[in-house]
């Protein structure tokens, strides 16, 4: 197994774990947003370094230099692979973009603390070198939300009630297929609960009403952190997909598409931007979820473009709107706010990461979104036809909400709603990596086609890849996972 030059993983799950304890330390809640920003800069560094340490390796997958739990653990416990290597920059750059745009008068309300906390559990998620870890993680990341909820007396039961059952699924199905890997083939069960779970952590319909109820009682910030980078999708590809019989696949393909064309049709008739935009981003990473259950090289190479991609552009997208929120308070979708002349820069990053979540030419989802047309069409025809009337709908409805918001006559107010520098330099980043990912597709779509490649030989096979070669537990046996 190859090693990389630096612990970059371990380090850079630690940093915002470390910086999580000092910064609930810190009473002035501008000091706490700057440490918190200088933390997460550092740990975005160590994710790319890990990513171009990797790569520079040439090889299939790379665990750290060392492992401190080797003397305790058989095997180490974080690596990283074709897959992970771009999800962990990607988590850790969300991750930074809020905090840097975060305004000094609501460091008070979203805690700096409790967010590196949770970035560190996300981290922790991707890099995970074992089902179990995978498991754990997730579970684990359900809980800063639901303390966010507690602190702010907010209600908590709807989310409380579906992170529960998410959880307890998501540890049942797993000891199922840990229990019968040494067995000729895996019982319909254990998949079936690890199924409902991955579906119920991704929001798809008709469990969708937690991510509705949290972002109407969870800070913008928070939501928004909690759903954009997809773990509920990268728990499909890590847990479901090696192990789930084709027909279950197609099952949850039906699902994912009817999710999308529902969340789609409700994201034009919302009456409040947040309610907007989580309708969105349902229908959005829907899609992603029906590229994966194809179960071919380019359906999955365009779920995994498009998970990058939608995590990226829907970033940026509430950002814009929670930026926009911050000035203005609670936005409603049913007057013209005229907020162009006081904020072009974000009208501008709103329209942009609006655009390129629906795979406008010359953005970042416009591949993945045309291979996933192409391979849905091939597999059934009307699965294609059905993905394009849904990036119709979401087309009007990001348009729709950028008349909504930014035209009409011209807010009068006594205060200065131009952006700051920290946004400012949010909305360039942002931008760049979406018009460059759409300029420049090839390096990131062959990346993709590579990752995917290998998960689809892995699952011929009948073994659960990694994150990576996540065979091995305690508690499981060498034999693969059969489908």
């Amino acid at each position: 197994m190859e090693r990389l030059h630096f612990p970059w993983l371990q380090v850079g799950i630690l940093l915002p774990l470390l910086g999580a304890i000092w910064t609930r330390t810190r009473r002035d809640p501008d000091v706490e947003r700057r440490h918190g920003l200088i933390v997460s800069a550092l740990t975005l560094g160590c994710m790319i370094g890990a990513w171009v340490d990797f790569k520079l390796l040439g090889a299939h997958e790379a665990r750290d230099l060392w492992d401190p739990f080797s003397l305790l653990w058989e095997h180490d416990l974080l690596a990283i692979d074709g897959l992970n290597a771009p999800l962990l920059a990607m988590g850790s750059l969300v991750y930074y973009l809020t905090i840097l745009s975060t305004l000094r008068t609501k460091a008070g309300e979203f805690s700096i603390a409790w967010t590196l906390l949770s970035e560190s559990i996300l981290l922790a998620t991707f890099a995970a070198a074992t089902p179990w870890g995978v498991v754990t993680m997730m579970s684990i990341g359900a809980l800063p939300p639901y303390m966010e909820l507690l602190r702010r007396r907010r209600p908590s039961r709807i989310y409380l009630a579906h992170m529960g059952l998410f959880v307890a699924l998501l540890i049942l199905g797993e000891y199922g297929v840990s229990r019968a890997d040494s067995s000729a083939e895996q019982s319909l069960g254990p998949i079936l609960l690890l199924t409902i779970a991955t579906l119920l952590r991704s929001g798809v319909a008709p469990v969708h009403c937690w991510m509705t109820d949290l972002f109407e009682h969870a800070t913008f910030g928070r939501a928004l952190l909690f759903v954009t980078p997809m773990v509920g999708a990268y728990g499909v590809i890590r847990l479901v997909l090696p192990i789930a019989p084709d027909w279950t696949l197609e099952v949850i393909s039906i699902m994912s598409l009817f999710t999308a064309i529902y969340a789609a049709g409700m994201a034009l008739v919302q009456r409040e931007a947040r309610r907007f935009f989580c309708y969105l981003f349902l229908s959005h990473s829907s899609l992603v979820l029906v590229g994966i259950e194809t179960a071919t090289p380019i359906g999955l190479t365009a779920s995994l473009s498009l998970l990058l991609s939608v995590s990226l552009s829907l970033t940026g997208f509430g950002l814009a709107l929670r930026c926009v929120e911050a000035r203005v308070g609670r936005c409603l979708m049913t007057e013209f706010h005229g907020l162009y002349d006081h904020i072009p820069m974000m009208a501008g990053l709103f329209l942009l990461s609006g655009l390129a979540s629906i795979g406008f030419p010359g953005t970042a989802g416009f591949v993945g979104l045309d291979l996933l047309v192409n391979a849905a069409a091939r597999a059934m025809p009307f699965i294609g036809i059905s993905i394009v009337i849904v990036a119709a709908l979401n087309g009007l409805a990001v348009i729709q909400a950028y008349f909504r918001i930014f035209t009409g006559p011209p807010r009068s107010t006594s205060i200065d709603l131009r952006i700051g520098p920290s946004e400012r330099i949010a909305i360039l980043i942002i931008s760049a990596l979406i018009l460059g990912a759409g300029i420049y597709p090839r390096a990131g779509v062959s990346d993709r086609h590579e990752a995917a490649v290998r998960l689809l030989r892995a699952r011929a096979v009948g073994e659960a890849p990694s994150p990576p070669e996540a065979q091995s537990t305690a508690e499981r046996t060498i034999a693969p996972r059969s489908p």
